[in-house]
């Protein structure tokens, strides 16, 4: 920068854009220097500069570049306003972002499971977080190489769309149960506890591989190790995670 301002190949570098952008900018009259030296080069202030930085925050969310002009022109609100606004449209775009790569994620986990499912049917079904396939990942994760893991693969692509919808419902009332039995005050080494976590144990042995009290107990500390499991149950109870630890615990010690 020099004191009559910064040169167009400054502001290229500064803006990580390239001279002939500027170039375009200042013939529609989008993005104009202060001023020019004798010769007739460029020169950018620093509130050409702020100009730009707001010109390159809309194309960042796809508006063009007439709309663009509109925004910078018709804002009698000035900066501050245009700064809010900004923040706001930002905050939009990062939420859908973020619904998109949640959508992503699930049709990953989908696939993974082997789900045998039409598009339609796996947005109507997996429309919430469901608990099964956490589980069907984990033993992903830990016993991929096994015969469990296997047979869970087996069984999970052969099913259809009420097979699925009946899995999350019966996964969705475990959690409940469980949920009910802490808020209810009932110790968590107790038969009724217990009872849920057999209950538990059942369900994955029924719906996806052989879990002997061993492998249950792996997944009970991978509950609170882990923070996805932990934030599935502790987002329906705090403390849920725990509770669950430790019924399924105190359950296997039960059959040791």
């Amino acid at each position: 920068m020099t004191n009559d301002g910064y040169s167009v190949g400054d502001v290229a570098d500064l803006a990580h854009v390239s001279v002939r952008t500027l170039h375009h900018y200042d013939e529609i009259g989008l993005l104009r220097p202060t001023g020019r030296t004798a010769a007739g080069h460029r020169r950018y202030s620093a509130t050409d500069l702020q100009r730009l930085r707001e010109i390159l925050f809309y194309r960042e969310l796809d508006f063009g570049l007439g709309e663009i002009a509109s925004l910078l022109t018709d804002s009698a609100d000035g900066i501050d306003e245009r700064l809010r606004s900004q923040h706001r449209m930002l905050r939009e775009r990062i939420q859908r972002h973020q619904q998109l790569l949640v959508a992503i994620e699930k049709e990953m986990e989908a696939r993974d499971m082997g789900i045998s499912l039409t598009p339609e049917e796996q947005f109507e079904v997996f429309g919430t977080d469901q608990v099964g396939g956490e589980w069907a990942d984990e033993a992903d994760e830990r016993w991929g190489d096994t015969d469990a893991y296997q047979e869970s693969q087996r069984r999970t692509a052969a099913y259809t769309k009420d097979d699925w919808a009946a899995l999350k419902a019966e996964s969705d009332a475990g959690l409940r149960n469980y949920a009910d039995a802490m808020r209810g005050g009932t110790p968590a080494t107790s038969p009724v506890a217990m009872a849920l976590a057999e209950v538990n144990r059942q369900f994955i042995t029924r719906w996806f591989y052989d879990c002997g009290y061993d492998v249950q107990r792996g997944l009970a500390e991978m509950y609170i190790a882990d923070e996805r499991f932990r934030k599935t149950y502790d987002d329906v109870e705090p403390g849920l995670a725990q509770y669950v630890h430790d019924a399924i615990v105190a359950n296997a010690d039960a059959h040791s």
